[in-house]
């Protein structure tokens, strides 16, 4: 396996700093604080120069903004990206507490990763916990495992049993059916979770998953009817089944169903780890991407513990060696991952400038296959680039990184817009025609469920709410 370089070059990682670059990579700002502090207590060989210093150029910084010498835009680079001191960052002062009193401040939602984590303590061994995180991260947004168990268990240096045994947890935690290969997987498992097997389409719809899958996705219901010899009535009740229980992109199910509690804004966080701003000598140049190292200072390999190695004795040489290895591998492992975060950022403010600017409703739809494609990385590594991770907006608003690839955001809000400015309730049929006449294929269950992502309530409802006295 390959990753690409700051200078553009290939190289191939060993399996430990691999494996030790991702954990670091999932990490959010004041996790890998924590980490740094960790190493740093455990490892002599660890040493953090207590001063302000540029994490980009290592070269001392007088003042309490960003390096000037790696903000400054170079001719073609479109948007200015680089990193800053932990300390850097100031909030909007459009934003004070009397504009959002304290009590009114909505908090960040439980990333999926840990409220999973928490369901998984009672059963899973401690020595296993790292495998779970691993795989954890390395779910892409609909809740699918993006590396297959040979490559977790090579990176987390782990048996392949041990790693499917994990993954086994993993799939009958709520919501049931994540880290399966696909949707299919997925029904199936939540199809198992679900009834004892005495409800009577349970064995209908099992053998539909298994057999007909494609053809239940074509609504085939003859066809499969003939071939199974069953009436198609029982075809399509089993497929009703199917539909009303089971869901077949967990993920979505955690933060949109309506089984997560959502009160208030459920996307502000309070100290990002990137923030994207307009350019200060320039409103029409290009955006700069500040992104925020977990320390102030400059974090390195102790030059007088290298030195004295040359005269370490027998009893401790193999000890300090030891020391240094590790001291060098974290290093460049978190070299690698600001590398990563870097280029990362580099392409989506690139590509999503009109919605950094602009807002929701100019958001492009893209995965983190297409960004892990264009700058040369595994799709893993763009998942655990984004886990954990926020970034203050221009407006001063601050929202999780996965929100730029909600592929469901710009319609939303679009709803939204719809419902705000209706003059009569609109129901969800109505909403998803106007939205075919501008071009935008829904359905009308997809409408209700975008509607209840946003906490907007039926038509029914929002008449009934108009109608009251107390409204």
């Amino acid at each position: 396996m390959f990753r690409q370089t700051q200078g553009q070059s290939l190289r191939p990682l060993t399996t430990a700093h691999l494996a030790q670059t991702m954990s670091l990579l999932v990490l959010s700002n004041q996790e890998l604080h924590d980490r740094v502090i960790t190493e740093l207590s455990s490892n002599p060989a660890l040493e953090l120069l207590d001063e302000r210093i540029c994490p980009g150029c290592h070269k001392p910084l007088s003042g309490a903004g960003p390096c000037p010498a790696c903000s400054r835009q170079v001719e073609g680079e479109d948007p200015i990206v680089f990193l800053s001191p932990r300390d850097s960052y100031r909030p909007s002062r459009k934003r004070t507490l009397e504009d959002q009193p304290m009590e009114q401040e909505p908090a960040a939602p439980e990333d999926l990763s840990i409220f999973v984590m928490r369901q998984l303590a009672a059963d899973l061994k401690p020595e296993d916990r790292h495998i779970a995180v691993y795989i954890l991260s390395s779910l892409d947004e609909d809740g699918f495992l993006t590396s297959p168990p040979p490559y977790i268990a090579q990176a987390t240096r782990s048996s392949l049993p041990k790693v499917m045994s994990v993954i086994d947890l993993i799939y009958k935690a709520d919501p049931v059916g994540l880290a399966t290969d696909g949707p299919r997987q997925t029904l199936l498992i939540q199809l198992d979770q679900l009834s004892d097997g005495k409800e009577p389409h349970f064995e209908l719809a099992r053998r539909l998953l298994r057999e007909s899958f494609a053809e239940l996705g074509r609504k085939e219901y003859d066809k499969i009817a003939h071939n199974f010899e069953v009436s198609p009535a029982a075809v399509k009740q089993a497929a009703a089944f199917i539909h009303d229980n089971l869901n077949p992109y967990p993920a979505r199910a955690y933060w949109g169903s309506g089984r997560q509690p959502q009160t208030g804004d459920s996307n502000v966080y309070h100290t990002p780890d990137v923030m994207i701003s307009r350019n200060i000598s320039d409103e029409d140049g290009p955006l700069m991407v500040e992104i925020f190292s977990s320390i102030s200072g400059w974090l390195r390999v102790n030059p007088l513990f290298k030195q004295a190695m040359t005269q370490a004795d027998e009893d401790h040489s193999d000890e300090w060696s030891e020391h240094l290895e590790k001291a060098n591998l974290f290093v460049k492992c978190i070299q690698q991952r600001n590398n990563t975060m870097q280029r990362m950022m580099g392409l989506l403010a690139s590509q999503q400038s009109s919605f950094i600017l602009e807002g929701a409703r100019h958001l492009i739809p893209m995965t983190r296959a297409q960004i892990a494609e264009e700058i040369g990385v595994h799709e893993s590594t763009i998942s655990r680039a984004v886990a954990n991770k926020s970034v203050a907006m221009p407006n001063g608003r601050i929202i999780p990184l996965a929100k730029f690839f909600d592929r469901s955001l710009s319609v939303r809000d679009r709803i939204k817009e719809l419902i705000e400015n209706e003059t009569k309730p609109l129901t969800d049929d109505v909403i998803a025609s106007l939205l075919h006449e501008e071009g935008i294929k829904i359905a009308r269950r997809t409408v209700a469920k975008y509607r209840a992502v946003e906490n907007i309530l039926p038509a029914r409802l929002r008449g009934a709410r108009n109608l009251s006295p107390a409204a």
